[in-house]
C-alpha cells in the first residue's frame, strides 16, 4: 500500500510498501494482552522528517491489539447472540406454555361463564312464561269483574223501579216501611258494590301493566343472554388454528359502562326478584277478587231476600187490614141500612110533624073548651094540662131522637166513604208491591259470582 502526502517543503517521496503479515492460525486467543510502551518503539521511526506521516500508521502490536479486541468483541457479540436465542428460546416456549394455561383457563373460565349464562337464561325465561300465565290468568279475573259490573246493572235497576213504583202509593199508605228501608239498603249495597268493582278493575289494569313491563324488562335480559351465550360459545370454539381470527387491539379495553360479574349477576337477580314480586302481588290480586266477588254475590243474595220477605210480609199485612176494612165496611153498611130502615118504619120527620100538628091542637081544643062552658074559675082543667106538657116532653123527645138518627146516619155513611177509601188505598198498594214490584224482581240475576263468568 503506498500512502501520499504533501511535505514540508511540497517535495513528494515515495514510500516502500509494507511486508503483508504472517497468516495467524486459529487459535484461542491469549488471555492476556501485552502493552508496549510508546517509548520503547524504533528511533528510526523519530524525526522532524516523518512526522506528518506517523499519525495515520499503526504499529503492528496496534495492529495485533486491534484484531485481538475485533476477534474479543465477536466473541462476546457470537456469544450474547447464543445465549439471546437460548434465552428467546426459552421465553417462546415460556410463552407458548403462558399462553396455552391461559387458553385453558380462558376456555375454563368461559365454560364455567356459559354454564352462567345458562342458568340465568333459563330462569329468566322461566319467569317470563311464568308472568306471562299469571298475566293471563289476572286479565281473565279481570274479565270476570267487568261481566260482574254489568250484571249489577239489572239489580240496581230492579231496586230503582221497586222504589219509582212505591212512590206512586197514596198518602195513607205512604210511609218508610220494612220493604222501603231494606230497598233503599239494597241500593246503598249496589252502589258500594259498584264502585268497589270498579276500583278493583283499575287496580287489575295497573297490575297487568306492571306485570307486561317487567315481563318486557326480564325478556330483554334474556334475549341479551342467548346473545352473550352465542358469543361466548363461539369464543370457546377458537384456538390457534382457527383460521376467522384476527388480532382486535381495541378489545382488551375495559369500556367505562361495562359491568363486573357481580353487578351481571345482580342485574339478572333483581329482574327476577322484581318479577317475583310483581307474580306475588299478582297472586294476590287474583285471590282478592275472587272474594270480593264471592262476597257481594252472597250480600246481594242475602238482601235480596231480606227484600223479598219484607214484601211478602208487608202483603200479608196489606191484605189482614183489607179484610179487616171491607168488614167494618159490610157492619157499617148492614148497620146503615137498619138504621135507615128503623127509622122509615118508626119514626120519620114526616110522621114526627103530623103527630106534633095533630096532637097539639087537640089538646089545646079540650082543654080551652070547658072553660068557655062552664065559666068556673075554681074549677081547672089538670088532667088536660098534665097532658099537654107531656106530649109536648115527647113531641120535644121524638124531634131530638130525630135529629140523632139523621146525624148517626151521616156518620154511617161518612164513615162507609172512608172505609172504602181505605180498602181502595190498600188494594192500590197491595197492587204495587205485588203486581208491579215482586214480578220484576223475578230479573234479578240469580248469582253474581255465577254471572261472572257468562
Amino acid at each position: 500500500r503506498t500512502r501520499r502526502s504533501g511535505g514540508r517543503g511540497g517535495s513528494a517521496m515515495a514510500l516502500p510498501e509494507e511486508p503483508v503479515p504472517p497468516a495467524v492460525p486459529s487459535c484461542p486467543l491469549p488471555g492476556k494482552i501485552c502493552h508496549v510502551a510508546r517509548e520503547e518503539r524504533p528511533g528510526s521511526c523519530c524525526g522532524m522528517a516523518m512526522a506528518g506521516f506517523r499519525t495515520s500508521k499503526y504499529q503492528l502490536p496496534e495492529w495485533h491489539r486491534r484484531n485481538a479486541r475485533v476477534f474479543n468483541q465477536a466473541c462476546t457479540v457470537g456469544e450474547e447472540a447464543q445465549r439471546g436465542r437460548a434465552e428467546a428460546g426459552h421465553l417462546r416456549r415460556h410463552a407458548a406454555a403462558c399462553a396455552q394455561r391461559a387458553q385453558q383457563h380462558s376456555k375454563s373460565t368461559l365454560g364455567q361463564r356459559l354454564q352462567d349464562i345458562h342458568f340465568w337464561r333459563v330462569e329468566l325465561q322461566k319467569e317470563v312464561m311464568e308472568l306471562d300465565a299469571e298475566t293471563n290468568l289476572l286479565a281473565a279475573q279481570k274479565l270476570r269483574l267487568e261481566r260482574a259490573l254489568d250484571a249489577t246493572e239489572v239489580p240496581y235497576g230492579v231496586v230503582t223501579d221497586n222504589l219509582q213504583c212505591r212512590e206512586r202509593r197514596q198518602p195513607p199508605d205512604l210511609v218508610i216501611d220494612e220493604v222501603e228501608r231494606q230497598l233503599l239498603k239494597e241500593a246503598d249495597l249496589i252502589r258500594n258494590i259498584r264502585d268497589l268493582l270498579k276500583r278493583t278493575i283499575i287496580q287489575a289494569t295497573n297490575q297487568i301493566r306492571s306485570n307486561r313491563i317487567q315481563k318486557e324488562f326480564c325478556e330483554l335480559d334474556w334475549s341479551d343472554k342467548v346473545e352473550t351465550y352465542h358469543m361466548d360459545d363461539k369464543c370457546v370454539s377458537y384456538n390457534n388454528d382457527s383460521t376467522n381470527i384476527q388480532s382486535h387491539p381495541s378489545s382488551v379495553k375495559f369500556e367505562e359502562n361495562a359491568s363486573t360479574p357481580k353487578t351481571w349477576a345482580q342485574f339478572s337477580h333483581d329482574n327476577i326478584h322484581s318479577a317475583e314480586q310483581e307474580k306475588l302481588a299478582s297472586v294476590q290480586l287474583r285471590s282478592l277478587i275472587q272474594n270480593i266477588i264471592h262476597d257481594a254475590s252472597e250480600d246481594l243474595r242475602l238482601q235480596r231476600a231480606a227484600v223479598s220477605e219484607a214484601f211478602h210480609n208487608r202483603c200479608r199485612e196489606l191484605d189482614d187490614a183489607k179484610l179487616k176494612l171491607e168488614q167494618h165496611l159490610e157492619q157499617v153498611s148492614s148497620l146503615g141500612e137498619v138504621t135507615v130502615g128503623s127509622a122509615s118504619v118508626c119514626l120519620s120527620p114526616r110522621q114526627v110533624s103530623s103527630a106534633a100538628a095533630a096532637l097539639s091542637p087537640h089538646s089545646s081544643s079540650r082543654l080551652f073548651v070547658p072553660l068557655l062552658l062552664f065559666l068556673i074559675p075554681s074549677c081547672h082543667p089538670f088532667r088536660l094540662v098534665s097532658e099537654v106538657e107531656e106530649l109536648t116532653v115527647f113531641l120535644e123527645a121524638l124531634k131530638r131522637k130525630l135529629m140523632e138518627s139523621e146525624q148517626c146516619l151521616k156518620n154511617l155513611e161518612e164513615t162507609r166513604m172512608k172505609l172504602e177509601k181505605e180498602i181502595a188505598v190498600k188494594a192500590n198498594s197491595i197492587f204495587i208491591d205485588r203486581e208491579k214490584c215482586l214480578p220484576f224482581r223475578i230479573h234479578y240475576p240469580v248469582d253474581l259470582e255465577v254471572a261472572s263468568y257468562k
